[in-house]
């Protein structure tokens, strides 16, 4: 096992009875190269005997054992607490790096001691040459989007992004313990937007790091568009916002955030012929009050909105990091762009 003082970073994977998909991605997390590592499995509450398998094959991984599936979220936090090192970073069970994925996120973090967040190249494990992610998109109505999603493996260069993707992405410790990591709330989706947002209201920034390549099976635990993701989407956007906009943006913007979710709605409900959509943001608004208050006190923790004692950052120098606003119409290809993509 390699000496404290010499772990450069902490891998935190979350499972969720994914023996089969970590016989794939577990060589390849375990085998990082030029990077002192040490990777830290979170059980979640598995049936399929994950923790035993892991332990018997990989005995350099240390497996923390939950006794029940407590979520993204929470599970991402038990391995934080664990984590040694002073980066820590997070991919999924069905992700796949590059050798030197982790070694160059390392160096990112090196070369920028300013960001908080290093998000990762992203691809489509079934077709390499489209992007799965490629950082995240926020855009002033509280739509969050993987960036670049769907489009075809393209030059792009490393630069600013609003957050980083959970599913495989570097964060400083001293980020985590400001933010308190992941909303456990969440339990699954969004939840790394809303840690992003809140890191940004700290003054964190995030940047992208094309050499920090993975191969990843989307929505391999949940399908795209199944009932249970449609629904944690929807409540957690409800949460998302409340949770984050300032009041005075927040009254500005909320017509059109009604207005575009209105318009989506019906749309949702009549592709996927069920009403999960709908019961995720009543869900979301029952508990509306109690993320408003959340939100006062991320203003404490960031010091107070008033001229005397600033926050951080800005509502306007977060807005200037938020992609322009779209078109509906243009929401409504991005996505389907999306959907062409995975059922390619």
């Amino acid at each position: 096992m390699t000496p404290v003082q010499d772990l450069e970073a902490s891998v935190v994977v979350v499972t969720w009875n994914g023996r089969e998909r970590l016989a794939e991605s577990l060589p390849a997390i375990v085998g990082q190269k030029n990077v002192h590592h040490e990777v830290i499995l979170v059980d979640n509450g598995s049936t399929d005997g994950t923790a035993a398998w892991v332990r018997g094959e990989f005995p350099s991984v240390r497996v923390v054992e939950l006794a029940e599936n407590t979520g993204f979220a929470a599970g991402n936090n038990r391995g934080f607490v664990s984590a040694r090192a002073p980066l820590v970073a997070t991919i999924n069970n069905d992700a796949i790096p590059d050798p030197d994925w982790l070694a160059s996120l390392v160096s990112a973090a090196t070369a920028h001691p300013d960001a908080g967040m290093f998000a990762s190249r992203m691809v489509y494990l079934h077709d390499p040459e489209i992007i799965d992610s490629a950082g995240i998109s926020l855009d002033p109505l509280g739509i969050a989007w993987d960036r670049n999603a769907g489009t075809p493996l393209q030059d792009d260069s490393d630069g600013d992004v609003f957050g980083a993707s959970a599913g495989a992405a570097l964060y400083r410790r001293e980020l985590l313990q400001a933010t308190a990591g992941f909303d456990e709330r969440f339990f699954a989706y969004l939840e790394d937007v809303d840690l992003a947002w809140r890191a940004r209201w700290l003054g964190w920034t995030a940047r992208y790091v094309t050499t920090a390549r993975v191969r990843h099976m989307h929505s391999a635990t949940w399908a795209e568009d199944s009932p249970l993701k449609t629904f944690h989407l929807g409540r957690n956007k409800v949460w998302l916002i409340a949770k984050n906009y300032p009041l005075g943006p927040l009254l500005r913007w909320l017509p059109l955030i009604l207005a575009y979710d209105a318009a989506s709605l019906p749309v949702t409900v009549w592709r996927q012929r069920n009403l999960a959509a709908v019961r995720g943001r009543l869900a979301g608004l029952r508990r509306l009050a109690e993320f408003r208050r959340s939100h006062a006190h991320l203003a404490t923790a960031s010091g107070s909105e008033t001229a005397d004692s600033p926050r951080a950052a800005s509502w306007s120098e977060l807005r200037a990091v938020m992609e322009p606003l779209r078109s509906p119409l243009a929401i409504w290809r991005r996505h389907r762009q999306l959907r062409r993509a995975l059922r390619s």
